[in-house]
């Protein structure tokens, strides 16, 4: 039988990533040691010599885990009893330090990592980037599959919050079956005032300044970030010009030949019908500058006030281009 841990360092802000880290630390002592009691101690709260007793042999025996939270805020005297402890760490005992940020506690963070301490990171979610690989990790490991559209518009529902995102990935898994697309996550999400982004380039893209501008006002006042706004934008005008490309064919055949679902072919095809090859590039290039915009770039000439400017700028450039 393997023996179970006995130390281990969670380090990062990300709660839910934390949690985990601390989590699987648990399940993997309680293999060998079903009965091992959890001891959660808070360095807000934490007194001198605490760490100390709980690690103490107890006169029943039994496997103690002991979890302590927020050693970046550590005053000295859990810092000192950390320490202690590892100098002279006690059998039938795991010691888990959560680490959220900065060089406080360096010392106990080196002494852990010196003496051989199972590193758990737990990085900042923050970014669309971040979100959408969290979003495919969650799929990966309940072995299913989310198309790349509905990755984007789950993303674009409930990214604000990474523990709401988690729990919205695990109810499209339960509830799904077969690959989640983006229809169903507006089944269960289309009322977030994030998925209008996708309702924005829907009237762009068909021309309708009025809706497109109104609910993009909506959108950001709703706090929704311009930077998935450009994103959708690019996808959708991608998709358009994939299909225009393409020819004729079968909704079916299309899809299996571009890597799109069928609907996503009748959608572009209604799409293109009022686009012509000039315009679209043009279109195309109006969003690729905005992605530069919105995300900080620069470009000669350039006059941007804000990325929130940027994408407005590009949506009506869009509506413009379209009506001719």
């Amino acid at each position: 039988m393997t023996s179970p841990p006995t130390l281990a360092l969670v380090t990062g802000p990300e709660e839910i990533l934390a949690e985990r880290g601390v989590a699987s630390v648990v399940e993997a002592v309680r293999t060998s040691e079903p009965e091992a009691e959890v001891v959660r101690l808070q360095a807000a709260t934490y007194e001198p010599g605490e760490l100390l007793v709980h690690a103490s042999p107890s006169l029943f025996g039994g496997w103690t885990v002991i979890d302590v939270h927020d050693v970046d805020e550590a005053d000295d005297p859990l810092v000192d009893d950390l320490l202690r402890y590892l100098a002279r760490p006690e059998d039938g005992v795991t010691l888990v330090l959560r680490h959220k940020v900065g060089n406080r506690g360096k010392k106990v963070l080196d002494t852990m990592r010196s003496s051989g301490a199972r590193v758990i990171e737990a990085k900042a979610i923050k970014s669309e980037r971040d979100k959408t690989e969290f979003v495919r990790h969650e799929f990966r490991e309940g072995r299913r599959r989310i198309a790349e559209e509905a990755t984007a518009a789950l993303v674009l529902a409930v990214g604000k919050d990474v523990r709401e995102l988690a729990v919205a990935c695990a109810q499209l898994m339960r509830d799904v079956s077969g690959t989640v697309e983006v229809e169903d996550v507006h089944t269960y999400y289309g009322e977030r005032v994030e998925t209008t982004g996708f309702k924005v380039a829907e009237a762009a893209l068909a021309g309708d300044e009025r809706t497109a501008a109104s609910l993009l006002r909506h959108a950001m006042n709703g706090g929704l970030d311009p930077v998935p706004i450009v994103a959708v934008l690019a996808m959708q005008l991608r998709q358009v010009g994939k299909v225009a490309a393409a020819g004729r064919g079968s909704s079916a055949q299309l899809a299996r030949d571009l890597g799109m679902a069928p609907w996503q072919v009748d959608q572009a095809r209604r799409v293109a019908s009022g686009w012509d090859g000039p315009r679209l590039g043009r279109a195309i290039e109006v969003v690729a500058r905005a992605d530069v915009d919105v995300k900080g770039g620069l470009r000669t000439g350039a006059t941007v006030r804000s990325p929130e400017h940027a994408v407005e700028r590009a949506v009506l450039e869009i509506c413009r281009l379209r009506s001719g």
